[in-house]
């Protein structure tokens, strides 16, 4: 992570007089929204990839799926740290891929990369230059764009939120989405409506968990967990049992949250709230923001 915290300061300081040379493009018709410069993506990018990305799992001999070259292809990309090209084969495997395990293998290889990309400023289709303007605060240019403001840090190599006018910020300007299979006690992640990462999760024993279509409402870090008899249980305590963060649903009393009893994922035990480990649900809380629609199925 050294490697992507330097390239997120070098991004943040270093000034382009060329690109600073051409006209902002407006990204809407209000006059007093931000001004952003788009540049193109370079097909390689050299950022480390996360350390405690899930490993893949071996694959179908070669020709049992054509799928499976494409994966592999995407494999050695990753390894170059050529993440742009990767993403493209493994997106290319997704979608031909018949054997549901050379699936799988292109999700998690997916998976790797997606974060290695949105936690640095590497370039992807779905991010935006922005320019800081006089005035400017982090929390600000998070709502303005849809993102957090610990995505903005991280994805930019960021050490505390103090901007300076003139610096550049890579903005994710896509939109994240969820969907829950209680079923399968798994929760994939989408951005723009395409396959961005899949995780483990525990859900509600005897079906407690509800189906529908949410909203993330609320995002805490080192939540206190209210017991059913309205005792709070301070973050740190071995009682609480919300693990390192809290994004809260639109329905009184559920959310997504981590837990301190990893062997409860993959098993449907919770009172009724969807579990993922704590680095997961830290993963998660860096990425969605407030508005990020839920979607739990049975």
């Amino acid at each position: 992570m050294g490697v992507v915290a330097g390239l997120g300061i070098w991004w943040v300081r270093h000034r382009h007089p060329a690109a600073e040379a051409s006209p902002p493009e407006s990204i809407g018709p209000n006059t007093n929204r931000p001004s952003v410069v788009v540049t193109s993506a370079p097909a390689t990018v050299a950022v480390a990839p996360p350390p405690s990305a899930a490993p893949v799992g071996p694959l179908p001999a070669a020709g049992r799926d054509p799928a499976v070259d494409a994966v592999q292809a995407a494999r050695a990309l990753v390894q170059a740290r050529q993440f742009a090209v990767a993403r493209e084969r493994a997106f290319q495997a997704l979608e031909t891929a018949r054997d549901p395990a050379v699936r799988r293998a292109a999700e998690e290889v997916l998976g790797e990369i997606h974060i290695a990309l949105v936690l640095s400023p590497a370039p992807m289709p779905e991010k935006t230059d922005y320019v800081i303007q006089p005035g400017d605060r982090l929390s600000a240019i998070a709502r303005r764009f849809g993102c957090t403001v610990e995505l903005l840090m991280k994805g930019n190599g960021l050490k505390s939120e103090v901007i300076r006018p003139g610096d550049r910020l890579r903005v994710l300007t896509g939109r994240f989405s969820v969907e829950v299979d209680k079923s399968d006690n798994e929760l994939v992640l989408r951005l723009n409506d395409r396959f961005f990462k899949r995780y483990r999760v525990g859900t509600g024993e005897y079906d407690k968990t509800p189906t529908g279509e949410f909203t993330i409402t609320e995002r805490i870090a080192q939540p206190t967990w209210w017991r059913p008899d309205g005792r709070a249980v301070p973050y740190g305590s071995k009682e609480n049992v919300l693990g390192t963060h809290w994004l809260s649903l639109n329905v009184p009393g559920y959310g997504i949250h981590g837990t301190w009893e990893p062997e409860t994922i993959g098993r449907s035990v919770s009172a009724g709230c969807i579990r993922l480990l704590n680095e997961d649900i830290e993963e998660l809380f860096t990425l969605l923001p407030a508005g990020t629609p839920v979607a739990i199925r049975d």
